[in-house]
């Protein structure tokens, strides 16, 4: 089997249940690029009353299911129902989250060279895009002063 390289998941949430397929293109584009790969996509929802539900690919309204088949995701079915029920109960009432699970294409040959020289990842964390930007932000103010 062929090595990988790494792998990501994010669980976007939509309160008001106002999913409709506008990131499609967006993954296409990278999907395209070859920058990622979907390994896997599902949508989980949960109702003003607190009932949870999990939906594959094939049972989204048919807009939403079309721009994502074009976008040339290959569902491989690495979310099982146990872990998209425990994300659905996470959710607020009354909101749905697409769930994604993804390679990072554009970084496999370096991460297999990190592994082939003996290196092991010790800390690895996503900054949030409301700190970065805030951070810029202030940086510029600096610049300017």
């Amino acid at each position: 089997m062929e090595e990988i390289g790494p792998v990501d998941y994010a669980i976007v949430a939509f309160p008001g249940n106002k999913f409709r397929g506008e990131i499609a293109p967006a993954l296409a584009d990278l999907v395209e690029r070859e920058v990622i790969r979907i390994i896997d996509i599902a949508f989980i929802g949960k109702s003003e009353e607190g009932d949870v539900v999990a939906m594959e690919l094939t049972e989204l309204d048919p807009d939403v299911q079309e721009a994502l088949e074009s976008a040339g995701i290959e569902v491989q079915g690495l979310l099982n129902d146990e872990d998209l029920q425990k994300a659905a109960e996470e959710l607020e009432p009354n909101s749905s989250a697409a769930v994604l699970v993804w390679e990072n294409v554009w970084a496999r040959k370096v991460t297999n060279a990190m592994r082939a020289a003996g290196g092991v990842v010790v800390a690895f964390e996503r900054l949030p895009h409301e700190v970065v930007q805030a951070a810029r932000e202030w940086a510029l103010e600096q610049v300017k002063a």
